[in-house]
């Protein structure tokens, strides 16, 4: 054989090795799970030690071996205005790439709704993963106040005082709420950092109210023992229906049939306790490619039916009754649109 022969057989072979070699690696990198060798931040918008920040916590635990690459998540305090700093890191600064991630009151809608100017973001446009719960809240009071039930709040020469981290925290709404549907009169102070300052102040006398969730009440500290040495009495809660653990403490629309509310009212009623529906959301920036939103949702999914976590749950008496992605898409769209008498009784309700 001649050696231009052999050399250009070389040639051909080194080229056909390089040329596999390329392709090979290629689709070894095309198959590579993009959350491989990757963490996913977790930004809980409340201080460490509340059950807003438990729950995306336990979540973190078990989320990562339920995504393809097996990620490890990371969560991330950033509290502030009841989650509203959050909500805006989520939506303006953090990457739409899939890798940041965020929880947050789910009450802070009501804000953009008014037009507040602190709201940098829109709660429609963010993608929704999912909810591992929904749930009612139930407004409490401290035992030794003069104030034992929502008739001596509308009669009291002098309004109780409840803690709130901000308005867009169900600490604040919830009680203007009553105010509005109720007849009650409060002074509500903001500016807490969090559900635990309100609940130093409360211990300190400083504060005689606050809302908690029915979960929470009967899930965790301070509760248990507030509720064991009766340091609170419950007055209100917020379900259509009591709570089988509450069952002698009126619901909101029982007083309002009891004090004839007006139907407007009702229909704001709805309106400021829809966060119940929201739950404890997660969400994600605008702009993740479709593809990692569904590989978030379905991960979640798989998380809350996991019996490592469901274990630790029913541990806590914490109840898990998951809410999908897509249907807090569609909620969240709904609750945004409302019509301009809706605002205007929000607006009252806010202070704006």
């Amino acid at each position: 054989m001649k050696k231009s022969t052999i050399s250009g057989a070389i040639f051909y072979y080194t080229s056909f090795l390089l040329l596999t070699n390329l392709v090979f690696s290629t689709t070894i990198h095309a198959q590579s799970p993009f959350y491989q060798g990757k963490s996913i931040r977790l930004i809980a918008g409340t201080q460490a030690g509340s059950l807003a920040d438990l729950w995306p916590r336990l979540i973190a635990d078990h989320m990562g071996k339920h995504i393809a690459g097996n990620p490890g998540i990371v969560v991330q305090n950033m509290p502030g205005a009841g989650g509203v700093i959050a909500a805006n890191y989520v939506y303006n600064v953090a990457k739409p790439d899939g890798l940041t991630l965020g929880t947050v009151s789910p009450s802070i809608y009501m804000d953009q709704i008014i037009g507040r100017k602190e709201i940098q973001f829109d709660w429609a446009k963010f993608n929704w993963i999912g909810s591992p719960e929904q749930y009612d809240y139930v407004f409490i009071m401290r035992g030794d106040s003069p104030y034992k039930s929502i008739d001596d709040i509308r009669r009291a020469a002098e309004p109780p005082k409840c803690g709130a981290p901000g308005t867009g925290s169900h600490f604040y709404q919830i009680p203007k709420l009553m105010e509005e549907t109720l007849g009650t009169k409060f002074t509500i102070v903001t500016g807490y950092q969090g559900a635990p300052d309100v609940d130093v102040a409360i211990e300190r006398g400083e504060m005689h109210c606050r809302t908690v969730t029915v979960t929470a009440y009967f899930g965790r500290e301070p509760f248990l023992t507030w509720g064991k040495n009766r340091f609170v009495r419950p007055l209100v809660q917020t379900g259509r229906k009591p709570s089988p653990s509450l069952p002698e403490v009126p619901t909101v629309y029982e007083l309002m049939d009891r004090y004839k509310t007006p139907e407007v009212g009702r229909r704001l009623a709805t309106l400021v306790l829809a966060p119940g529906e929201f739950g404890r959301p997660m969400m994600a920036p605008p702009g993740v490619p479709a593809e990692r939103v569904k590989i978030l949702r379905e991960a979640l999914n798989k998380t809350l039916g996991d019996p490592e976590l469901l274990a630790a749950a029913k541990k806590r008496d914490w109840p898990v009754s998951p809410v999908a992605g897509e249907e807090l898409q569609s909620l969240a769209t709904e609750v945004i649109a409302q019509p301009p008498e809706v605002v205007q009784r929000l607006k009252k309700i806010l202070g704006e």
